[in-house]
């Protein structure tokens, strides 16, 4: 699904991608790990067009996007969400949702006032098939809610909804269990894999919680420095001496396995 060959991504003297090479597997749940400054969400920014890469190139479905901004990302199915959830506090959660769908026909002045009949239609479709997703996401009941009042675990969960609401085919995950607590990001880890099995959705996650990795994850990818350190099952990386040493430095890994 997706391919990154050498890419850097330098600011000024620092590299915060140095050489990243990696693929995505379509239909898989790929995680992403390594300590922080590693480079993981510099990569995502790149791979999904906010930032442009200092070389290197990106494929996806073997067409070359690299550099492609947001918005054309968007149409060929290619998402991500942010680890602080952007959403639009003012609207409810459901019309949140309906927010995005892109091209929509009451946008346009003219349909507004020459056809609104077909305006109105799209607007039930799009509006049944934002409480689908809420249904779907088990928060149904915050349908009404102010976006700007609803928990930081549960506007995750509405930034995932979010990519529902179109052809989504790959969604890039950022740090989606930072600040949730432990049942919501039940609620979130089911919910991605049910978008895996039964939608095909292809899913690449950063995220610290291991226990959260293990049960979403395979294959895992470790960064460091920029550099991609090693891949594999969850239980390969986590016995991986170069991920140990990633993580903990060379004297307290001595520590540890002393210690062991």
């Amino acid at each position: 699904m997706i391919v990154v060959q050498d890419l850097h991504r330098h600011f000024g003297g620092f590299r915060a991608v140095d050489g990243a090479s990696l693929e995505i597997a379509a239909g898989s749940i790929t995680g992403l790990i390594g300590p922080n400054g590693a480079g993981k969400t510099t990569l995502f920014n790149v791979i999904a067009g906010r930032l442009p890469p200092t070389s290197g190139r990106v494929f996806m479905a073997g067409e070359d996007i690299t550099g492609l901004p947001p918005h054309e990302l968007f149409h060929k199915g290619l998402l991500r969400t942010f680890q602080i959830a952007h959403e639009f506090g003012s609207m409810t959660v459901r019309e949140n949702l309906m927010m995005v769908p892109a091209r929509q026909s009451g946008e346009v002045l003219w349909n507004a006032w020459f056809h609104p009949g077909r305006v109105r239609a799209e607007d039930r479709a799009i509006r049944d098939k934002a409480d689908e997703v809420l249904e779907f996401l088990t928060i149904s009941h915050l349908a009404d809610q102010k976006a700007a009042n609803i928990s930081g675990g549960q506007k995750k969960l509405l930034e995932l909804g979010r990519t529902m609401m179109v052809d989504a085919k790959i969604v890039f995950l950022d740090e989606v269990g930072a600040g949730v607590n432990r049942t919501l990001l039940n609620t979130i880890g089911d919910a991605i894999i049910r978008l895996n099995r039964e939608r095909g959705y292809t899913f690449c996650v950063i995220e610290h919680d291991m226990d959260f990795i293990a049960r979403l994850c395979d294959p895992v990818i470790v960064m460091a420095e920029g550099k991609v350190l090693a891949q594999g099952t969850v239980d390969e990386v986590r016995n991986d001496e170069r991920v140990i040493e990633a993580y903990l430095g060379t004297g307290l890994k001595n520590k540890v396995v002393a210690n062991g």
